[in-house]
């Protein structure tokens, strides 16, 4: 089936508050998707966010984040009161106000536990026994703000850092009331995630969710199951992830996520990844698992090490995994980010799986017309992308391209000038013969490079990209449409 859609991260809706939520503005983008003939929402990693407000370095792999969580939702439910003046104002409403909006998010929310967690009883107890996961993160929130914020591995108690059982009892009685309000907030967060994808389902619109491969080393899942990962009996990774030098990068990339211990994982019959998968499931009609190749060959860094150049590539048993899932999971639909080092391994991996990979538009202009993501070379069984959230938009791609590749562009899609690229590129890619096609927000709204989500290798301002209100408006929506309808693909 023809399809496309609009890859729009939360944080980025119009929301009050200082951030996009789950709220009103989530069901009014629900409804923009409608209307412009759209049938997938692409959302980036929906976990709470890590180091330099990163989706890819959660401090779990399962929990929500809690700054997702919408109070005007709740106050509708009869859950919370507020007065609209409590809503945090920022500065600047076109850049996500992490720190400020978490701290006004976080104070609204402990008043919603305060005033409705013996109405919700019931809820937060059955939710605690179908998700064995909620308790031992909400444990684990609590003692980082306990032990100030610090990494669990250097928290000064030892018992409790080794996860011993004694020490999480004392401590799951001396925190409980804060661990009570983490799973709490776990709950709200389900609660609302689950009415917007059923608001979307009800029209036709599937969830398309981000999945990063690796975790990141300050979790609750390296906290409590060590063994999973390659780590030491001091609980130190040993090994971690990242790429190899290339052309971009002289040092390659030292990503730091702990690495699996594949030995353990087939041992258990991947029980590990087999929840994973089933909580993505219940979250996602779609799962993109990036860096797929990873499950393929990963590429192995020593722990300490100044940057990637020491790093080798070593053989992961991702066709052992993926039939295990195809045997427990049979409804789960994959997209497969294979972009980067494809090597045969990788190429068998993804035939044996059949998940369709990835093309990114973009960079369909560097080198000659054997480059894979040039516009000739897609076929059926992929997701086109005209961009992704670690590029430049495709406005901004075309103001700083190299003059060679951006008349090549122009030659081949019928534009000048990078004013004219964005409509292009999206015309080209819903004529184009791949299965499904991913527009980012950003490039439907023609924006330039400051509009950026992400610059890969750095921290400062990522992340921080929202939409102006009312963007998506209806004239928008109509030429999207008549698009999708002369392409096959409403």
């Amino acid at each position: 089936m023809r399809q496309s859609g609009i890859l729009m991260h939360i944080t980025s809706l119009p929301s009050p508050g200082g951030i996009g939520d789950l709220g009103a503005e989530a069901y009014a983008f629900a409804d923009f998707l409608r209307q412009s003939g759209m049938k997938v929402w692409q959302v980036l990693p929906v976990g709470p966010t890590g180091y330099g407000e990163s989706p890819y370095q959660s401090s779990s792999a399962f929990a929500g984040n809690p700054l997702l969580i919408s109070p005007a939702r709740l106050r509708e439910e009869g859950l919370l009161s507020f007065e609209d003046s409590e809503l945090y104002v920022p500065e600047n409403p076109e850049r996500a106000a992490y720190g400020p909006a978490m701290e006004n998010r976080m104070m609204l929310l402990r008043r919603a536990y305060r005033q409705s967690r013996e109405k919700l009883a019931e809820e937060i107890s059955d939710f605690s026994a179908a998700n064995p996961w909620a308790k031992e993160y909400a444990l684990f929130s609590a003692l980082k703000d306990h032990f100030g914020g610090g990494m669990w591995s250097k928290w000064p108690a030892h018992g409790i850092r080794n996860h011993w059982l004694l020490s999480r009892w004392y401590y799951g009685h001396r925190l409980k009331e804060e661990a009570d309000f983490r799973l709490f907030c776990q709950v709200f967060f389900r609660r609302q995630w689950l009415a917007l994808k059923k608001y979307c389902n009800d029209r036709g619109i599937s969830l398309l969710g981000d999945m990063p491969i690796y975790v990141a080393e300050d979790s609750a899942e390296t906290w409590a199951h060590p063994r999973v990962f390659q780590m030491d009996r001091r609980r130190l990774p040993t090994r971690v992830a990242g790429v190899p030098p290339d052309y971009f990068s002289e040092d390659g990339q030292l990503w730091g996520n702990p690495l699996y211990n594949w030995d353990y994982l087939r041992k258990t019959g991947f029980a590990w990844w087999l929840d994973r998968m089933r909580a993505m499931s219940e979250l996602f009609d779609i799962v993109r698992v990036d860096h797929f190749i990873g499950f393929a060959n990963y590429y192995s860094i020593p722990y300490g090490a100044p940057n990637a150049r020491q790093g080798e590539w070593i053989n992961a048993p991702g066709g052992e995994l993926f039939a295990e899932l195809k045997r427990q999971l049979p409804g789960l639909r994959i997209v497969a980010e294979d972009l980067g080092e494809v090597t045969d391994r990788v190429l068998n991996l993804m035939a044996e799986t059949g998940f369709p990979g990835m093309r990114v538009m973009c960079y369909g202009f560097d080198g000659g017309e054997d480059n894979p993501h040039f516009p000739a070379n897609y076929t059926e069984h992929m997701v086109l992308y005209t961009g992704t959230h670690d590029n430049d938009t495709v406005r901004g791609w075309a103001e700083k391209a190299d003059p060679k590749a951006l008349r090549f562009a122009e030659e081949t899609l019928g534009f000048s000038g990078p004013a004219e690229a964005p409509r292009a590129f999206i015309q080209a890619a819903l004529k184009s013969p791949a299965e499904t096609v991913i527009l980012p927000m950003q490039d439907v709204l023609g924006l330039d490079g400051s509009a950026r989500m992400n610059l890969p290798g750095t921290t400062k301002d990522n992340w921080r990209w929202r939409m102006k209100p009312g963007a998506a408006g209806p004239e928008t929506a109509a030429w999207l449409s008549a698009l999708n309808l002369m392409y096959g693909r409403s």
